[in-house]
């Protein structure tokens, strides 16, 4: 009992916070969701938004501009999917 209690667990953790992942999620999908969700938080968080701003001598919108384009594909564009 204490086993399908833990996997229901688990399954509505993953289908309700979209970076834990799954069985079948590859290693593109889980970097490009800890990409985004970094991204995120750096657009999140003013203080760390205007020093980054400060550090690339830029202001504060062009940086989350940046960061917000960078989220479109963190990590490139996807692998090609191998069909069974």
């Amino acid at each position: 009992m204490d086993r399908f209690n833990i996997n229901s667990q688990i399954e509505h953790l993953q289908s309700k916070y979209v970076g834990t992942g799954h069985a079948d999620t590859i290693k593109y999908e889980w970097l490009t969701n800890q990409h985004r969700d970094s991204y995120a938080s750096f657009i999140g968080h003013t203080p760390l938004l205007s020093y980054f701003a400060t550090a690339e001598n830029e202001c504060t919108a062009r940086v989350k501009f940046n960061l917000m384009e960078k989220m479109l594909q963190p990590c490139g564009p996807p692998p090609a999917r191998e069909e069974h």
